[in-house]
């Protein structure tokens, strides 16, 4: 009975000594094969503007936004499609809010705080992990943002987790060469699909010269090592 005791102790001090692994950081993952274009404006184009072309609106529709909600806004900006994201999903949804920039955060938190928008939190994230708690979103928003993440593939592989299941990750970007503020969709496509992700959807965006692109999970999680980086100029 006491070699059976002091086994247990020994085999209960064992199984607390393990440390959990690490988490991969973006050393651990190939860099893009690309140019990465460098983050020049909180400002992608005039609000006003956008809102003639009917932009979010469009946007929205084509991500199936619907009421209740959670979404994250990722690279927020000034806030165009998180203050429209807010209202589309109401009072029982949710909006996150995140950039990288401190002073955008800032002056984004105002204003959710001036719009009096209770259902939006604003927060910091990094450049290779959004940092989002797991199984938390119905959609992730990267708008005009992807081609200025320095590290898409750490970024992806630690996106992942955030989606509930059946979560989507909606990109609107330009198709044109990453270093001029756009990213080819056949790279996107081919960045998402290493890190195992699928695209499922694929819109031309009237009048706007952008395009969205919709991914979900597929399979399992590469490790980073095993990560095949793309192509792209």
């Amino acid at each position: 009975m006491r070699r059976r005791g002091v086994l247990g102790a020994a085999l209960l001090l064992a199984a607390c000594s393990v440390q959990p692994a690490a988490e991969p950081s973006s050393r651990d993952f190939p860099a893009a094969d690309r140019p990465v274009a460098p983050i020049v404006s909180a400002r992608w184009a005039d609000e006003e503007e956008r809102d003639r072309l009917a932009e979010a609106e469009t946007v929205m529709d084509l991500a199936a936004i619907k009421p209740g909600m959670t979404v994250a806004d990722i690279g927020a900006g000034e806030g165009y499609y998180t203050i429209r994201l807010a209202r589309r999903v109401g009072a029982q949804g949710r909006v996150l809010a995140e950039d990288i920039i401190p002073a955008t955060r800032d002056r984004l938190a105002q204003r959710v705080e001036r719009e009096r928008l209770d259902n939006v939190s604003v927060r910091l994230g990094t450049p290779d992990d959004p940092e989002l708690p797991d199984a938390s979103f119905d959609r992730v928003f990267m708008v005009h943002m992807y081609h200025e993440i320095e590290s898409p593939y750490a970024f992806l592989w630690h996106l992942r987790p955030s989606l509930k299941p059946g979560g989507v990750v909606i990109v609107v970007d330009a198709d044109r060469p990453t270093g001029q503020h756009g990213t080819p969709p056949a790279l996107l496509e081919c960045e998402f699909r290493a890190v195992g992700y699928r695209r499922v959807a694929h819109r031309d965006l009237p009048r706007s010269g952008a395009y969205l692109a919709a991914f979900i999970p597929a399979g399992a999680r590469p490790e980073p090592r095993d990560i095949k980086p793309c192509k792209g100029g």
